[in-house]
């Protein structure tokens, strides 16, 4: 005996019914896939980089957040600083490898306090995190810090905040001194179609940071360095940003890197080649 008419249909309503459920809990519970904060940051002290501050800035919303800065070296103020925007998990300790050889140097680093990472009041979202960048930026500039000076350089997540940056400088007549994007995504909707090919996830994502839309518009230096092993934010993403951006552009492809491990494949010699070739 088959089925039968109604049974099909019982069968298809049922399929249907159940990829609605999948749609509305990907679209309700989103911000916990994509955001994944350590909860707790240890003391400087106990890192690659124990001459950090610990600084501590209030948002234009009043959130009181915990960045780490190693100014330049022998207090040069004319000398870049690179103002590090990290990717969706864990916390600026675990950026720690990238932040040392920066400022060893001689370079200045800020790596920034995401709202609610490593302890930080707040719940992540894109614009609460690019409140949180320009915040950082602020504060720089109570130090003296022009955007002249700053090398905005985004992990991930965190290309979409550098990206913004350097956006919203550039738009005021300021652009950066240069931007790094490490494993960068033309947005995070593209980015989730290729994770969730299976739902409309292009159309869900709320916190869309779209790289693509502004990165024509980026005044400044571009390093983009993406492995074609990368798992997680497929390599074409970078690809594509790269040939949209302007002229004044390098690219680090390497071979066999994936989202996570790039410096194991000699990207800190890029990014410090990068640096030293900046005007």
């Amino acid at each position: 005996m088959g089925l039968g008419v109604r049974g099909v249909i019982s069968i298809l309503l049922w399929a249907l019914l159940v990829y609605a459920a999948v749609l509305i809990a990907l679209f309700a519970f989103q911000r916990g896939l994509m955001y994944r904060p350590g909860n707790s940051l240890p003391s400087p002290a106990t890192t690659m980089v124990p001459q950090a501050q610990v600084r501590v800035l209030k948002t234009d919303s009043g959130l009181a957040l915990t960045s780490w800065y190693v100014p330049p070296e022998h207090g040069n103020k004319a000398a870049p600083v690179i103002l590090y925007f990290q990717g969706n998990a864990g916390t600026l300790a675990d950026r720690d490898f990238k932040a040392a050889p920066l400022a060893a140097a001689g370079y200045g680093v800020w790596l920034t306090g995401y709202r609610g990472f490593g302890g930080n009041p707040g719940a992540p979202d894109e614009q609460g995190l690019y409140a949180d960048a320009r915040a950082a930026i602020t504060a720089l500039a109570a130090d003296g810090v022009k955007p002249a000076q700053i090398v905005l350089y985004g992990e991930s997540l965190g290309s979409g905040v550098a990206t913004q940056m350097a956006y919203e400088l550039a738009q005021a007549g300021t652009p950066a001194k240069g931007l790094i994007l490490e494993a960068p995504f033309m947005s995070m909707g593209s980015a989730a179609q290729d994770v969730y090919f299976y739902v409309p996830a292009k159309w869900l994502v709320r916190d869309r940071y779209d790289n693509l839309a502004k990165i024509a518009s980026v005044q400044a230096p571009l390093l983009i360095m993406h492995g074609d092993a990368d798992r997680v934010i497929q390599q074409r993403h970078g690809k594509q940003l790269f040939a949209t951006a302007g002229d004044l552009k390098s690219g680090f492809w390497p071979a066999g890197g994936g989202h996570s491990n790039l410096y194991d494949f000699d990207a800190l010699n890029e990014v410090l080649g990068f640096l030293k070739g900046l005007k």
